[in-house]
């Protein structure tokens, strides 16, 4: 496959933009080769600069349930554009989706719209931080909360380890507020609570882990950590940028009948546009400037392309029968892809969950951060690259989770599996 000017974009781009890129794991630095550039996307497939079509796994991380260019989220975009991008003024679209969205979401009763993921996170720790008056928050190894500062810490060693930087420009100081811990593991959650649970302002988590592959929660993990929470006086955060409107209407909280005090949300909510949000009980949230004195502010929060295209989608998926046939049309297409492995005597694992799913380069159970490190990514790597020659555009990182839109017909759906039988065929042990 051709990708003469995706080579030579990538050698312009590297020029002005820091590993030729906006966010790292574009640059295919853990698959090795160019980076596809893309041209325009429909439905299911993606179309590349050299004209090269790929049927879509990665649906830009996550946000495109529908797929892309969906003509309903297209028309509330244009719609709303021909009358102005910005205002820095409320518009009655934002009511409109904050109303959605605390119907949907059964632990939220208010929420503040933000422009990323990362916003939502820093934003509901620092709230979190203020209705409880502590200090430390736990985190665990493996999920992902977006890059602020208190997030970007790592594991030493031991079961509970207070964090230390895992970036230049981390202040020791602040990453020893981050406890972190392994996932899965209500144990170390009771030793950490019990030994600092005073100081504790809040346990943040993915439901599911979404960031390290996909990692399931274990019977009774989310269950215990609601108690351990509530019995510490801390904030139980739920992160479902991922996994919120991806579940289900209600997102995983719903799914597992687990409520957070707080939830933040990202991803499918903005329809494919710059939108997250953070959100839950009144009573924290009306600790928010200007009804408190917790600051928290944007230029183009609560955007109105990206409210419109957030409540284009919403309203999508909210038809009945949506997440039933998406759920089970994944399901079907990741048991062919187990089948596929096993015909080619290929050692992996692949968890799956509605309309995600992620294929493990090892044996045995996936259940935290530790099980993951323990993938064979060299394989993994040469899987990605003969599954782009096969025009399958896979998450250029083991550590990502694919996505089936409710766009992936048979066509692409059967293209994909053919393309994954080579791939497996030609990474076997």
């Amino acid at each position: 496959m051709n990708r003469t000017r995706s080579a030579s974009a990538y050698e312009e781009a590297c020029r002005y933009l820091p590993g030729g890129v906006n966010s790292p794991v574009r640059a295919f630095r853990a698959v090795g080769g160019v980076p596809v550039f893309a041209r325009r996307g429909r439905g299911a497939r993606i179309e590349d600069i050299d004209g090269n079509e790929y049927v879509d796994f990665v649906c830009s991380w996550g946000p495109l349930i529908l797929g892309h260019a969906h003509p309903a989220v297209v028309e509330r975009i244009r719609a709303i554009a021909t009358g102005g991008t910005t205002f820095g003024m409320p518009t009655e679209g934002e009511t409109d989706l904050a109303r959605e969205v605390v119907a949907r979401v059964p632990s939220v009763e208010k929420v503040r719209f933000v422009s990323s993921g990362t916003e939502a996170a820093m934003s509901a720790i620092r709230l979190a931080r203020a209705f409880t008056g502590r200090p430390k928050i736990v985190k665990f190894a493996g999920c992902y909360h977006g890059h602020s500062d208190s997030l970007l810490v790592k594991a030493g060693s031991g079961a509970a380890t207070f964090g230390s930087p895992d970036s230049p420009g981390v202040p020791d100081a602040l990453a020893r507020e981050t406890l972190v811990l392994p996932y899965n593991n209500l144990e170390a959650v009771e030793r950490a609570l019990g030994a600092c649970g005073p100081e504790v302002a809040a346990v943040l988590l993915e439901p599911v882990a979404a960031n390290m592959g996909l990692v399931l929660p274990k019977p009774g993990f989310l269950e215990g950590l609601r108690e351990i929470c509530s019995r510490h006086g801390a904030l139980l955060i739920f992160d479902e940028v991922i996994t919120g409107f991806r579940l289900g209407l209600g997102g995983a909280q719903e799914h597992y009948g687990v409520l957070p005090d707080l939830t933040c949300l990202g991803k499918v909510l903005g329809g494919g546009l710059p939108l997250a949000a953070f959100g839950g009980r009144r009573e924290i949230l009306d600790r928010l400037s200007p009804d408190g004195p917790v600051y928290q502010a944007g230029t183009l929060s609560g955007n109105p392309l990206a409210v419109g295209a957030g409540l284009a989608t919403l309203r999508e998926i909210a038809k009945p029968g949506f997440f039933a046939s998406l759920h089970e049309k994944t399901a079907r297409f990741v048991e062919a892809v187990r089948q596929a492995a096993r015909d080619a005597g290929a050692r992996v694992e692949i968890p799956c969950l509605g309309s995600m799913f992620t294929v493990f380069f090892r044996e045995g159970p996936v259940e935290d951060f530790g099980s993951v490190l323990g993938c064979d990514r060299e394989r993994f790597a040469r899987f990605h690259r003969v599954l782009l020659e096969e025009g399958v555009y896979w998450p250029p990182s083991q550590f990502e989770v694919c996505f089936v839109s409710a766009a992936h017909g048979d066509a692409e759906l059967g293209q994909a599996l053919e393309g994954l039988r080579k791939a497996f065929q030609a990474v076997r042990d």
